[in-house]
């Protein structure tokens, strides 16, 4: 379908594409399905569901960003951070591990995080939602990545417990007491995977490491019988294609908190992805776009039993690095992730678990940035405390509560910055000056704002007659924001000053209109379409020896 003839939300990546990048698309694709396929299906491990959930999640979401993303490399499918919500949200709603109820309830949460994530792009909330800290996410990332890393040991030693889901403390805890039950040829094999994953990322890391980890552990099975040994494999896989369901609507309101959290760190490291992928050359990257596009992916995702889904780095990295250069790639991995589901089920039976951990925990490894965390207590203290109090609450109390915190932090930082006066002075002429807010005023910041401006006039050296008050930036006017210019006004008429505004926007000036006192204001020659106008037509005033500051107040 040719660009003129397509909507331009669909297949948007395909813009000015040419014939000779189709094979470097087909290759970078393959590339990435070397990592996501097998990647996936360990991240569903994370939340104790069958390893086709994330075979199912390499294919429907995938698809659909494919056809609705904006980013030309981003390969969409489930993330460590993600598929730790997932499990967090399943345990704390109550759905038992591996329980007939557990697909049902998964489907219905990533229903719920695709439908939140279509609130928020219908609401034009993609700018909001990123103004989400740093510090936050650093907090939250380390959270997770010690929560998986623990969560995985059991596997790694090969024990006879699972504690997945259940936070960081209470799976150390069952860790230490379950050490007793360690399986030597288990510990052996996760000791070298991981250092396998290790070496090759190090020294080889154009080699996709988890699919070597994966042929390996398959062959050690298959040709060695390790598993005679008492190393134990997946649950076996089944094979197909994602069969069309309907999520458990049951289980909707226990899942709502989890589904927020995983909306806000689904679109949250999109974004991120997205824009570290994204070539000066290409278009920028849209906020609202990536909310629809990973919005539907979630959504259509959920009726063919997917995990949430959002941008990995691991795999869009592999996947620009091999030369992607539009969606056509991800459409690719997703013809890999078929033919896999197809064809190789029997064979990925033969996978022993503690590969699959092997693979989790160095992906998680990676996120436990302590030496980012002590960098940033040298640069900034704020920023520092907030990332570690987020970590400590989602090692404590669990991931959720600590996105919620993250969250309430960080509009409580925005709200501090935003509400904190600054004021400029633009000009003076004689005794008129011109000032401008820094910011536009609103409810929360419109009364400290004229206590500044009147200390503003105050501390001048020299005596100030007329203040011309500049609101360029004052595109939304409300009925507070009014009432305080107001009292400005008549404060300042007491300090014999005269106040004159300039350069409101036309919006804000309709809505100003419908009062008296603005009203008046315009009669009275005290509006202007610029600062600089303003302190001429005061200095004029003034020398022609105009009306004095305490005759305007009588006249109101």
């Amino acid at each position: 379908m040719s660009a003129a003839r397509r909507p331009s939300w669909l297949l948007s990546t395909l813009d000015g594409y040419q014939r000779r990048w189709i094979v470097r698309d087909v290759l970078a694709g393959l590339s990435a399905g070397a990592v996501v396929v097998p990647q996936a299906m360990a991240y569903a491990t994370i939340a104790d569901l069958p390893v086709q959930v994330g075979l199912y999640t390499c294919i429907v979401p995938m698809l659909v960003y494919a056809l609705l993303g904006g980013s030309r490399a981003m390969s969409v499918s489930t993330t460590s951070t993600i598929a730790t919500l997932t499990a967090t949200t399943l345990v704390s709603a109550g759905v038992a591990a591996g329980a007939d109820d557990a697909i049902g309830a998964l489907m219905m949460l990533t229903l719920l995080v695709g439908v939140v994530l279509l609130l928020a792009r219908a609401c034009r909330l993609g700018s909001l939602v990123e103004n989400i800290s740093g510090a936050t996410a650093l907090g939250l990332k380390i959270g997770v990545g010690a929560t998986v890393a623990v969560g995985q040991l059991p596997k790694l030693l090969g024990e006879t417990f699972d504690f997945s889901g259940h936070g960081f403390l209470r799976s150390l805890v069952a860790v230490g007491e379950a050490l007793d039950s360690v399986n030597v040829p288990t510990l052996l094999l996760s000791a070298g995977s991981i250092a396998t994953l290790l070496l090759l990322k190090r020294f080889a890391p154009r080699v996709p490491g988890t699919l070597v980890v994966v042929a390996a552990g398959m062959l050690l099975v298959g040709v060695g019988g390790i598993d005679d040994l008492g190393v134990d494999l997946i649950a076996p896989v089944t094979g197909g294609l994602p069969v069309p369901g309907i999520p458990d609507l049951s289980e909707a309101a226990a899942l709502v908190p989890g589904a927020l959290a995983i909306a806000v760190m689904a679109f949250l490291e999109s974004a991120a992805v997205a824009r570290s992928l994204r070539q000066a050359t290409e278009p920028q990257i849209d906020s609202d776009q990536e909310l629809f596009a990973t919005g539907a992916a979630n959504t259509v995702g959920a009726f063919f039993s997917a995990m949430p889904a959002a941008g990995g780095f691991s795999q869009s990295a592999v996947n620009q690095g091999a030369g992607a250069r539009s969606q056509l790639a991800t459409l690719t991995t997703v013809a890999l992730a078929v033919a896999v589901a197809l064809f190789l089920a029997p064979v990925l039976s033969l996978l022993p678990e503690a590969t699959l951990a092997a693979m989790v925990f160095t992906a998680v490894a990676g996120l436990v940035n302590i030496p980012e965390l002590v960098r940033w207590a040298r640069i900034s203290r704020i920023d520092f405390w907030v990332a570690t109090a987020v970590a400590a609450i989602g090692l404590t109390a669990g991931l959720l509560p600590a996105v919620a915190v993250g969250v309430v932090v960080t509009l409580v930082l925005v709200l501090r910055e935003l509400n904190i006066p600054r004021i400029r002075v633009v000009g003076r002429r004689g005794s008129a000056l011109g000032v401008e807010p820094e910011r536009g005023l609103y409810t929360a910041n419109a009364l400290a704002n004229q206590r500044l401006i009147v200390q503003t006039v105050s501390a001048q050296a020299e005596p100030v007659r007329t203040l011309v008050l500049g609101l360029p930036q004052q595109v939304v006017m409300s009925i507070t924001v009014l009432d305080t210019l107001e009292a400005l006004d008549r404060e300042l008429s007491q300090l014999g000053v005269l106040l004159h505004l300039a350069a409101v926007p036309e919006a804000a000036a309709a809505v100003a209109a419908r009062t008296p006192w603005y009203s008046g204001l315009v009669e009275a020659g005290r509006v202007h379409p610029t600062v600089d106008i303003g302190l001429r037509a005061a200095a004029d005033r003034e020398g022609s020896g105009g009306v004095h500051p305490g005759e305007v107040a009588d006249e109101r």
